[in-house]
C-alpha cells in the first residue's frame, strides 16, 4: 500500500489549468484498481492518494504518468506501508508484514 502526497509547486492558476487533465488521470487509476482513495489536502497546498500494490517502481511510473507531475505544477511524497489494520469493509486490503 502506498500513501501518495501531493504538494503544489506552481501558482494556482497553473495547477488549476491541467486540474481536468489530472482528475481524468485519478479516474483512468481508479478505474485500474490502482487507487482506493483520494482527496485535496486542508489547506489546499495538494492532496493524498491511497495506492494499492507492492511494487513501488510501478507506483512510481503511475505518478510520473500524472500530468501534474509532467508539466511540473506538483511534487510527490510516495510512502509505502503495510496495511496490517483496517476498518470494517476494508478487509481486502490487509496485508501481512514481511521479516
Amino acid at each position: 500500500m502506498f500513501v501518495l502526497e501531493l504538494t503544489y509547486t506552481a501558482p494556482a492558476d497553473e495547477v488549476d489549468a491541467l486540474r481536468e487533465a489530472h482528475m481524468e488521470w485519478v479516474d483512468e487509476q481508479f478505474e485500474a484498481g490502482v487507487f482506493i482513495a483520494s482527496g485535496r489536502k486542508k489547506p489546499l497546498d495538494g492532496g493524498v492518494i491511497l495506492a494499492v500494490g507492492d511494487d513501488r517502481d510501478r507506483i512510481e511510473a503511475v505518478v510520473a504518468s500524472d500530468p501534474f507531475v509532467q508539466e511540473e505544477v506538483c511534487g510527490y511524497r510516495v510512502t509505502q506501508f503495510t496495511m496490517t489494520r483496517t476498518a470494517p469493509g476494508l478487509e481486502e486490503f490487509r496485508q501481512q508484514p514481511v521479516g
